[in-house]
């Protein structure tokens, strides 16, 4: 098998053990950084991502292999020019105001950081003071991505969303929104750009407006 072909494959099949050795092995071999991240690791998640869209794969297996990848891409960010990996821009995520919940935002991010954008994950219960502060600090924010799990924090995501279309940046930002009461319809009321039912959708959503 080929370098490319085995950290795909560790990837795939989560073995975060064996994955700092295969990049790093990858690197001393000659491969171009870019060439392992796109082709080797953000393809396997992309696959991953697939089955899981299609019932063939499940939270815990995406977890594993989105923190093998995180791992790989450790190893391989020292070779990364700072352009390169952060390619895409940056993305601002987290559970609104009210809600604790963080397992399927925690994925998302995952998820997202593995389709090549820098993460800043904003944790739970974010005001929207934290998510304007976060869009004022960071450079490069592509796109805003809130999450919640409890149909009593809805209104809460569509306050924020309301203040954040009035951001004097707001053309320079994409809102995006999930969680499991959240539906298309309920995105679009709102005003936000975008609506994922789950972390996979959200990578391929994010990509889109890139």
């Amino acid at each position: 098998m080929s370098y490319i072909s085995d950290i795909s494959g560790a990837i795939e099949t989560g073995k975060i053990k064996v994955i700092e050795e295969l990049v790093q092995t990858a690197i001393d071999a000659g491969l171009p950084p870019l060439e392992i991240l796109n082709d080797g690791m953000v393809a396997a998640m992309t696959a991953i991502g697939e089955r899981f869209s299609r019932g063939e794969a499940f939270v815990p297996e995406m977890l594993i292999s989105a923190r093998t990848m995180k791992k790989g891409v450790d190893i391989l960010k020292p070779h990364l020019t700072k352009e390169t990996a952060n390619a895409l821009g940056t993305v601002v995520i987290g559970t609104v105001q009210g809600d604790m919940h963080d397992i399927g935002k925690n994925l998302v991010a995952m998820m997202i950081e593995s389709a090549g954008f820098q993460i800043v994950d904003l944790g739970v219960d974010v005001s929207l003071e934290r998510f304007q502060e976060a869009i004022d600090s960071n450079d490069n924010v592509r796109i805003v991505a809130l999450s919640t799990l409890l149909t009593t924090t809805m209104p809460s995501m569509k306050r924020i969303v309301a203040e954040l279309n009035a951001n004097a940046q707001r053309d320079s930002f994409h809102i995006i929104v999930g969680g499991a009461p959240i539906t298309a319809e309920f995105a679009q009321q709102i005003g936000a750009d975008g609506y994922s039912p789950d972390a996979a959708a959200a990578a391929v959503l994010a990509k889109s407006f890139s």
